[in-house]
């Protein structure tokens, strides 16, 4: 019991409170954190592009789920690009693991930390929902690669 409460306790100083001011994407919202706006990238999922298929509708559901709530922005941290990064809890509701479950997102399997997520995905694509009803949904990964390499 003392093991769990030490546990919960750490877990409880690497999280911040904050507001949902704006949503993006899919995969991407600001926060008004402190006072001031703060953009934070989901951790360990990709969404699709604005220009894909369902990119739009991630969008939305990430809007429905998070804008204008209480956020808990969980083990947030900086990516390689400066962005602030986290497991983001809308209202006690891990909006992460909520779009990959709605078929609102992949797991981002190069920068994944979370082992449930990949199981959680394929329960989507067996279920057919969200982009897992599209014939051959393109990752978005994928889809900049190729966006990128036709701009060059």
């Amino acid at each position: 019991m003392k093991k769990l409460v030490l546990a919960l306790a750490l877990a409880c100083t690497n999280a911040s409170a904050a507001t949902v001011i704006g949503v993006s994407d899919g995969d991407t919202l600001t926060v008004l954190n402190k006072g001031r706006p703060l953009k934070v990238r989901l951790a360990n999922i990709d969404a699709p592009e604005k220009a894909q298929p369902y990119g739009a509708r991630s969008k939305q559901a990430l809007s429905e789920l998070c804008f204008g709530r209480n956020a808990t922005l969980d083990g947030a941290k900086k990516d390689r690009y400066g962005r602030t990064v986290a497991v983001v809890h809308c209202d006690a509701i891990n909006a992460n693991v909520a779009q990959v479950r709605n078929g609102m997102a992949w797991v981002y399997t190069q920068y994944n930390h979370d082992a449930a997520l990949p199981a959680i995905e394929a329960m989507a694509r067996f279920a057919r929902v969200g982009l897992w009803s599209e014939r051959r949904p393109q990752e978005p990964w994928l889809f900049r690669k190729e966006r990128k390499s036709r701009n060059s």
